[in-house]
């Protein structure tokens, strides 16, 4: 066994936070390890894909911070795998890469990202971006159940059925839908949900929100095209829905 791989096993119960850096760029990966270390973070390296995901089945690292641009596999061949993988699914992922432009950071979010950070970069903006992240996504401190209709938020697991059938959501999926169910009825404009569910993220645009809302609604809805829970006001933003009666 690898010596981190029995460090990080040996001291489970209160173990800084793993990251796992995939970035093909020694240079740029030093100077990111580094960081992390002095930041007090555990971190695991790769130059390409090749292993990582089976390594992260076992240690269940706190989060992936992937460069995009990779030879092999890229950035978001390997945010998809992570996704379609029921014990790593919530794990949050942050995308590195050179690519600034909305139409790169939309392509990240229909994947599941959760940060978008662009280089060249600041080591300490790094450092308080992946925090960031993991602040949003932790396990609420006061779990609830939130029953809708034939939908369940599970605050205690941060989990998402439908008809009792588990549904694949995001840490950032989650927690939007948990925030609106939680002020059902109310509506909030893209800007409030920015400020309430991404806070200290500026990766996020108001086009991103409608991202969310459409990866949503096509996970909990009947028909996502006639929304039963996450309703449009037009003009204004969106609003949940605990009537479930029906489309309006």
């Amino acid at each position: 066994m690898p010596e981190l791989e029995r460090h990080i096993v040996a001291t489970k119960t209160a173990k800084p936070p793993v990251v796992f850096v995939l970035e093909d760029d020694p240079d740029i990966l030093r100077l990111i390890q580094h960081h992390l270390k002095a930041a007090n973070f555990e971190s695991v390296g790769y130059a390409s894909s090749a292993g990582m995901l089976e390594q992260a089945g076992r240690l269940q690292p706190s989060l992936f911070l992937l460069d995009i641009m990779l030879p092999g596999d890229s950035g978001l061949d390997v945010c998809r795998r992570i996704r379609q993988n029921h014990k790593m699914e919530m794990t949050p992922v942050v995308f590195l890469t050179a690519k600034g432009e909305e139409a790169d950071r939309v392509a990240g979010l229909e994947l599941g990202a959760d940060d978008y950070i662009v280089k060249p970069f600041s080591p300490r903006e790094l450092v308080a971006r992946i925090r960031a992240v993991l602040r949003r996504t932790q396990r609420p401190e006061k779990p609830a159940i939130i029953r809708v209709g034939e939908l369940e938020i599970n605050g205690e697991a941060m989990s998402i059925s439908v008809q009792g059938q588990m549904v694949s959501t995001t840490p950032t999926e989650y927690r939007l839908l948990e925030y609106l169910a939680t002020h059902a009825g109310r509506v909030f404009t893209r800007d409030q949900l920015l400020d309430a569910v991404w806070r200290d993220s500026h990766f996020v645009t108001l086009r991103s929100i409608d991202v969310f809302i459409r990866r949503l609604r096509e996970k909990i809805e009947p028909d996502a095209e006639h929304p039963v829970y996450l309703k449009t006001v037009r003009g204004v933003g969106y609003r949940f829905d605990r009537s479930s009666d029906g489309p309006v």
